[in-house]
């Protein structure tokens, strides 16, 4: 029986979702309160140049393939990799990662101190990866994923998080310890509110790579909506949602009467349209500062496209998030494109992002924090003046602006659940015997992991609302 679906929320979660709905022969309708669909993935000009905001690369490409073959294995016609128009290319490496005097490329380049000990936890690790993307997309009910489960636990033992799994490693350089660890921050935490699987990903990255579509990032969001429209979907964007009740959504334009409501927005965001009022959270995961601008000439030949700035001190920097503090040095990315390569621009383009804590205020370019990081990162670079300098022109988004996506302090990935919480058994859960009209996904329900987390959690919910709407 088809129903009437409507979904809150035009990001990468939202989109995939309703193109799954629609293509099953559900009436589909999604509702976005900004001009633009894709959420915190958004395409920008700057001078004339393009350039994407949000995530910065694509991992475990085999999350996004299993995207397109559902959508397949659901109706007729051409091929969704067809419709969707998306063509991944992967990067020489991971990234570049400078902490203590030192720099590195992550996979460790041979003759590096860190080389003997980066290659065991590679080998130990790096396989690893069908086993992760089979925990990113199947069912934790599902008997199939006890293998993928057993391959991680046997890796960990009884040391669950990322900081004691990684502690436990005598024979790992300490140093390289902290550049695995800081990938916790793509949940927005530190290592000690993770579980272990985040050290894992560091390797599988490492040997199955990262990509980025050619054109951008944002053609994953725009590949999403070409299958969502395909699939029939009815798509608004500009229209605030101001209220959601059973089978109800209430915007600034119309009101959406359905069967089932998906939410797509940050939790605490819904829980207010639901009319629930509860105390700001205590725990918020990070937000950011992020400067996007078209340089004056090319970077340096051995300038990689990812970069990585460390603090000194992680410790320090977890500790000022944690106290929603600006730290005195954060852990920054460089995102570098030289002129026609990825985008199709004609001059060099760059991404400065600034991990920042969850204030929700705003900040400038002029701001000394931006100018006081953008000089050290660019004299780790060996750059002849701070990369800031370099930009002809610029937009720079802060956690002001992030805020205005609904998280309390713009805080990327809204409250963190505590880390034995942040895996399968996550809270909110995909839908709830108290409200079996609506059913969540999106970023606040798979924080952190970056797209085939969101992606990977579209698929595990949407069978299971698929599967409920069929009995």
């Amino acid at each position: 029986m088809n129903r009437t679906i409507t979904v809150v929320g035009g990001g990468l979660g939202g989109l995939a979702t309703a193109a799954l709905l629609g293509r099953a022969g559900h009436k589909v309708t999604l509702v976005e309160g900004n001009e633009w669909l894709g959420g915190k993935s958004r395409r920008i000009e700057v001078a004339g140049q393009r350039i994407d905001t949000g995530p910065s690369l694509v991992t475990f490409p085999g999350v996004w393939q299993q995207i397109l073959e559902t959508w397949d294995s659901l109706g007729d016609g051409p091929s969704a990799e067809t419709i969707a128009g998306v063509k991944l290319e992967r990067l020489p490496e991971v990234g570049r990662y400078y902490f203590r005097g030192q720099a590195a490329n992550l996979p460790v380049e041979e003759g590096h101190p860190w080389h003997a000990a980066w290659q065991r936890f590679q080998h130990e690790h790096g396989g690893l990866g069908e086993a992760i993307t089979t925990l990113l997309t199947k069912d934790p009910w599902d008997p199939g994923i006890l293998g993928a489960g057993k391959e991680l636990l046997k890796r960990y033992g009884t040391r669950l998080t990322t900081k004691s799994y990684l502690d436990g490693l005598d024979w790992m350089p300490h140093d390289l310890k902290d550049v695995i660890s800081i990938h916790t921050l793509n949940a927005g935490v530190s290592p000690d509110q993770t579980l272990a699987l985040y050290a894992t990903m560091a390797a599988v990255m490492a040997e199955d790579g990262v990509f980025v579509p050619k054109g951008g990032v944002y053609e994953i969001a725009q590949g999403l909506e070409n299958l969502a429209r395909a699939a029939g979907v009815d798509l608004h964007t500009g229209e605030h949602v101001l209220s959601v009740t059973p089978g109800v959504v209430t915007t600034a334009a119309a009101t959406y009467s359905s069967d089932y409501v998906v939410s797509a927005v940050d939790g605490g965001i819904l829980e207010g349209l639901m009319g629930k009022r509860s105390a700001p959270p205590r725990k918020l995961s990070c937000s950011g500062v992020a400067i996007f601008g078209v340089l004056e000439e090319e970077l340096p030949a051995d300038i990689v496209t990812h970069s990585v700035m460390m603090p000194e001190e992680p410790e320090a920097l977890f500790r000022s998030l944690g106290k929603r503090q600006r730290p005195q040095e954060t852990m920054a990315f460089l995102n570098y494109y030289r002129a026609g390569d990825i985008y199709p621009n004609t001059q060099p383009v760059a991404a400065l992002l600034l991990t920042a804590p969850p204030d929700g205020k705003a900040c400038s370019f002029e701001d000394d924090f931006v100018q006081r990081e953008s000089r050290r990162f660019s004299d780790l670079l060996g750059l002849s003046k701070p990369i800031t300098e370099m930009m002809t022109e610029h937009t720079i988004l802060d956690p002001e602006y992030f805020a205005g996506f609904g998280a309390v302090g713009g805080a990327l990935y809204g409250a963190p659940a505590p880390w034995w919480r942040s895996g399968p058994f996550h809270s909110p859960a995909y839908n709830s015997k108290r409200t079996p009209w609506l059913w969540r996904v999106g970023s606040s329900v798979h924080p952190g992991g970056g797209i085939p987390a969101v992606l990977g959690g579209v698929l595990i919910s949407t069978r299971r609302m698929l599967r409920a709407l069929q009995g």
